[in-house]
């Protein structure tokens, strides 16, 4: 069991429709630093990303924000963060969050976040990381999603093991508490040879 020292959190540049979005955002800020870990995200000053960091921040804790230059240029870049780094491609932006990150949880978030999500659980699948990675389920926000990732293990095109890699819980501190006492399947359930 590797202890979680950061965790990236993947999450909207948009506010979306619900106040419990960002009341979980706040939450989860809390209980990140009641257990002292520090946050890694996009480094966006707006949304619900702007939202975690700000709370993070106020309360003490440290938050490293990563975002592409493209981005940074257009003044959405948080300059008030422990850390900013600036990359030159969403990829490096990406490969630069993981590094950094003990685990990974995405919040409600639009197409962005949805990526950045199935990417990280796909590099778990295929075992080139180990880390846990969390679904915080605000509000009922991926009911949809994961019915529908149900459906996908139902249809046989993912497994047991690889879909119970995704951990899903609708309160922070239950997935927090998740993500902490993971333990990693270890090579024998990465990437059967007749899924590739």
């Amino acid at each position: 069991m590797m202890p979680i020292k950061s965790l990236c959190i993947y999450c909207g540049s948009s506010p979306g429709r619900l106040d419990a979005y960002a009341q979980a955002a706040d939450s989860l800020a809390e209980a990140m630093v009641r257990r002292n870990i520090r946050l890694v995200y996009g480094g966006a000053s707006i949304g619900i990303m702007g939202r975690l960091a700000d709370r993070v921040l106020k309360l003490g804790g440290q938050a490293v924000g990563v975002i592409p230059k493209a981005l940074a240029h257009k003044e959405v870049a948080h300059h008030g963060l422990t850390e900013l780094h600036v990359t030159h491609s969403m990829h490096e932006r990406k490969m630069l969050m993981a590094e950094l990150s003990d685990g990974f949880i995405a919040l409600p978030g639009g197409i962005g976040t949805l990526e950045e999500l199935f990417e990280i659980w796909t590099w778990a699948q295929l075992g080139l990381h180990q880390k846990p990675c969390g679904l915080l389920n605000v509000a009922g926000f991926y009911n949809a999603l994961i019915q529908f990732l149900d459906h996908v293990l139902a249809e046989q095109f993912v497994k047991n093991h690889h879909h119970a890699l995704l951990m899903v819980e609708s309160q922070p501190e239950a997935l927090l508490e998740r993500l902490v006492n993971y333990r990693s399947p270890g090579a024998e359930h990465w990437l059967d040879q007749d899924e590739t």
